[in-house]
């Protein structure tokens, strides 16, 4: 009882921070639907799923999540067992160039593909600008990194004896993989097309971007609905998305734990590449062409001007657009999103230490364990929830009081932070779950209290990983759009804010300043995610 009171009270603030910011936002968006006139009312909401236009939106919404995610998977394995089995030169660099893409804002991944696939781009030619191809090879860019890192994290961590047996008793190479090598990557595999399905299905700026009104997910169709303040149908979807993304998350959950122990294992020795490797070797020289490819176009964008090279989109990011589409210049929003960042950065890593602790000490009777799984999972929670959920329900829950704080400057970067925290705790649990208990008992027995065992046992272990969560926090903040869009202040918007509004407003100067602005956003998050690479972290887990 005193080890699960503990472990409660060490869960305290992160509980309470989820229950006050993000439950009861959430809570407040959904309420707002099924309460009609001060009436419990959940007709207007079975209504709203009825509708023609939200059958669309879920077909749409599964086809498209469903399509990326195989092509994710079917494009992930091969980079996946060339970046993380063989050793070839430049592969640290390759993996962290492969990274960036999963760390871009959406809309900076939307706008890329604009620029690529629209009248003038380098493939315009191919008609595919606004089409339903464009959002699924917009998510694949954005997500096979997600397989790369996941499934060859567990592939590096293989025992190679079971393939050297099979293949000294004349299996091919072809008969290992199919036979030993995938079965044993079974749940790796599994858990990152889950994770991808989740992330595609809410790409919510990435599909606006590219879909307009054309093509809708369920999180565009929020989006849309709330600025409509259509609240049941906006609550109907959001019911149905929380349903789908808690029995995805189960899944999750349970396929991960195997990831977990394997992320314990050391990683095995890289090997030379071998005849047969060329095709694996090929295929990953062509997604990282493909994913280098709207990276390009953007910059092919941003500094042609009509028709020739210039640099006067980016000196057009001091002023405020053609018929002053902004209220601040471009520049001043690139500081206030590092600002926010900072902030939103420590606070995520703050909570998710904590969750991380709380979820990986070895629990001792069923009821810890009953506990801890059960606080793994609701600090998941945010990973799918809809960000424009969140967003919209924290602007109701704090414009009165108890939670007046729709002029804070630090709500923000604490609803950025409720986002980045799952991806902060999956960075960590599976290094801490690795760190054998008995060293933790053995600094105790010797009289150390826990906070000096923390310091002495875990952390010489953990810094890599808490400064690559720091990297993937701040990254993850600079580009948040969903809760920003809703909570930002006109006078004070983040890069991702700015950058959607210049794509909507007509313009040729607005255009050129969004794929500069671009540019720059991308540029930052690539600096900070090679620097995380150098970190040498083997895995960030499940994502």
């Amino acid at each position: 009882m005193r080890r699960t009171l503990g472990l409660l009270t060490l869960a305290a603030l992160p509980l309470a921070v989820l229950a006050v910011f993000f439950v009861v936002p959430v809570g407040a968006m959904v309420a707002r639907g099924f309460v009609v006139d001060g009436t419990f009312d959940p007709g207007a909401v079975v209504e709203v799923l009825g509708r023609d236009r939200t059958g669309r939106v879920l077909w749409f919404t599964l086809v498209s999540a469903g399509s990326g995610t195989a092509l994710s998977v079917l494009l992930g394995l091969p980079a996946a067992y060339v970046l993380h089995r063989l050793d070839l030169p430049g592969v640290r660099i390759a993996r962290g160039l492969l990274l960036v893409p999963f760390v871009l804002p959406t809309v900076v991944v939307g706008v890329a593909f604009r620029a690529l696939l629209g009248d003038g781009g380098l493939l315009g030619s191919l008609g595919l600008d606004g089409s339903a191809t464009a959002i699924v090879a917009a998510l694949v860019f954005f997500n096979v990194a997600v397989v790369v890192r996941v499934v060859g994290g567990a592939w590096a961590s293989l025992d190679p004896r079971a393939g050297e047996a099979a293949a000294a008793l004349g299996a091919s190479p072809a008969t290992v993989l199919r036979t030993v090598t995938l079965p044993a990557l079974r749940p790796a595999i599994a858990s990152a097309a889950s994770v991808v399905f989740l992330f595609c299905s809410t790409a919510f700026g990435l599909v606006l971007t590219l879909g307009g009104l054309r093509y809708a997910t369920v999180e565009t169709e929020i989006y849309l609905l709330t600025r409509a303040f259509d609240l049941p149908a906006a609550a109907g979807l959001s019911v149905v998305q929380i349903v789908g993304v808690v029995l995805l998350l189960v899944v999750v959950g349970r396929l991960r734990r195997s990831d977990d122990a394997a992320a314990g294992r050391a990683p095995t020795t890289p090997r030379r590449m071998q005849g047969y490797d060329v095709p694996a070797v090929a295929a990953t020289v062509a997604v990282l062409a493909a994913t280098a490819l709207p990276i390009v176009g953007l910059v092919v964008a941003a500094f042609r001007v009509d028709g020739a090279w210039s640099t006067a989109n980016f000196r057009a990011l001091t002023g405020t657009g053609d018929d002053t589409a902004l209220l601040v210049p471009v520049t001043e929003a690139l500081r206030n999103s590092l600002q926010i960042a900072v902030d939103a950065t420590w606070m995520a890593l703050l909570l998710g230490l904590l969750v991380a602790l709380v979820v990986t000490r070895r629990a001792r009777t069923r009821t810890e364990r009953t506990v801890r799984g059960v606080l793994d999972g609701v600090f998941m929670l945010p990973l799918g929830v809809s960000a424009v959920t969140l967003g919209f329900g924290l602007l109701i829950t704090v414009a009165r009081p108890p939670l007046a704080l729709r002029d804070d400057p630090l709500l923000v970067p604490l609803a950025q932070a409720l986002v980045a925290l799952p991806l902060v705790v999956r960075t960590l649990v599976p290094v801490l779950a690795g760190i054998d208990d008995r060293q933790r008992q053995a600094a105790a027995s010797l009289g150390a209290s826990p906070a000096r065992t923390l310091l002495v046992v875990d952390l010489p272990v953990a810094w890599r990983p808490v400064l690559a969560a720091t990297g993937f926090a701040f990254a993850a903040s600079l580009g948040e759009f969903g809760a920003t869009a809703f909570l930002a202040q006109p006078d004070r918007p983040t890069l991702p804010v700015v950058i959607a509004r210049l794509i909507g407003t007509p313009g040729g100067t607005n255009y050129g300043m969004a794929t500069a602005a671009a540019v720059v956003l991308a540029a930052t998050t690539t600096v900070v995610m090679l620097l995380v690479e150098r970190l040498r972290v083997p895995s960030v887990g499940a994502f």
